[in-house]
């Protein structure tokens, strides 16, 4: 009788199934990676600039340099004492030298519209300034004698600031340090921001309108028809996004193709043409038509997956047609419907270039403000904390999406 193999240690079974495992995780992990450093660099390391961009302007700080160290003494109340106005005639002095008096100027200027031009002017003239400076600084420009420039001034001595946010909703602080409204003609954001959300909303409804009967043709016409019908919704891919929007110019103009043919059908004189571009109304049309695959591509990969037969069996139980495609059919392409809705939604959000060029003054959405202060007002500031607000309004329309209807709701299929 031969005596039984000895079993295997399971001590060692255990720290060889651990090894195998760490060796699938870090090939895993090396797989994965490139796309990780991509997300990372491309995505969230620009938010964050952007983030910090919003609340982090220290120009005026670094530059005057004494003012800065001097005036967060200031209390407040009254008119700063001689040694803040001292302080700031050196800096002025040592700024212009440096030929950095431009961006200090250009950072209170964002406060307090109108500094740029005193502080630059005080600057030039700061050498034939005398003691004492609280005599001579108002004696140039009676504004060195409001409180209101010597409050915004020592807000933009702190690197930290609020009041890129608050000028995107249409605050600012006043000469006490309390928020409070903007003038009037100075109240634009918050308008644009509810714009900006009324036009997308309203484009992925119409997104959803007319793409649910393209979807569900596709579903159901048989492949030779359904491959064609997918071909010419995918054909505006093939076509530059600059070169469909142009198109829509010579659509939409007043001597453009579709009031050309209201003339020729008798619907409007040819004094009475309708202006369909440069207004809100040619930024929805140019943006339903640009958006309107990203609705049907998701629907239409929902519908592919429902059986005809659900529809036809509760026919046959009685059911009339209209009532099994809403009690039946319809509620199955749910998930479709809201993936296709959240895909137009954001998509049409950030839209710029559509509503630069066919939306003229009342068809510009928040995009485009965005990017005249990134790239010709400088104001990155502002820029960074109105895209912020907008990322923030998106997050929360998202949340209250996945609370009401649900993220099980998206899956296609």
């Amino acid at each position: 009788m031969h005596p039984a193999p000895d079993a295997p240690d399971t001590d060692v079974l255990k720290r060889q199934l651990q090894r195998a495992n760490r060796v699938a995780r870090w090939k895993a992990l090396g797989l994965v990676a490139p796309l990780l450093i991509f997300l990372l660099v491309t995505f969230v390391v620009p938010i964050f600039s952007m983030l910090t961009r919003s609340v982090h302007s220290p120009v005026f700080g670094d530059i005057f340099v004494e003012t800065a160290q001097v005036i967060g003494e200031w209390d407040g109340t009254g008119l700063p004492d001689e040694t803040i106005y001292a302080a700031l005639v050196a800096d002025m002095r040592q700024a212009r030298a440096d030929r950095t008096i431009g961006q200090a100027a250009t950072r209170l200027n964002y406060d307090v519209p109108g500094t740029r031009s005193l502080l630059t002017r005080s600057a030039r003239r700061a050498d034939r300034l005398e003691a004492p400076y609280s005599v001579s600084l108002p004696a140039l420009d009676d504004r060195w004698a409001d409180r209101t420039i010597w409050a915004a001034i020592k807000r933009v001595s702190s690197p930290v600031t609020a009041t890129f946010y608050l000028a995107a909703l249409d605050r600012q602080f006043d000469a006490d340090g309390s928020i409070v409204l903007a003038p009037e003609d100075q109240r634009l954001y918050v308008r644009l921001f509810w714009r900006t959300l009324l036009v997308s909303a309203l484009v992925t409804v119409l997104c959803l309108l007319l793409g649910f009967p393209i979807a569900y043709l596709m579903a159901h016409l048989p492949p030779a028809r359904a491959n064609l019908l997918m071909i010419l919704v995918l054909l505006p891919f093939w076509t530059s996004l600059l070169v469909r929007t142009t198109a829509w110019i010579a659509i939409l103009q007043t001597e453009g193709v579709l009031n050309d043919v209201f003339v020729w059908l008798g619907i409007v004189s040819d004094d009475g043409r309708v202006q369909l571009i440069y207004n809100q109304i040619g930024t929805i049309i140019a943006m339903t038509h640009i958006l309107l695959p990203f609705t049907v591509l998701p629907l239409y990969a929902v519908m592919q997956g429902i059986p005809p037969s659900l529809t036809r069996a509760a026919i046959s139980l009685g059911a009339t047609p209209a009532r099994a495609f809403t009690r039946v059919y319809l509620p199955l392409t749910t998930p479709g419907i809201g993936a296709g809705a959240v895909f137009v939604f954001i998509l049409a959000v950030g839209y710029y270039i559509t509503p630069a060029l066919v939306g003229g003054r009342t068809g510009q959405l928040i995009s485009n403000f965005i990017a005249f202060h990134m790239q010709e007002s400088l104001n990155w500031g502002l820029a960074a904390a109105l895209g912020a607000v907008l990322l923030a309004a998106v997050l929360l329309l998202y949340w209250l999406y996945d609370r009401l209807v649900g993220v099980d709701n998206m899956r296609l299929g």
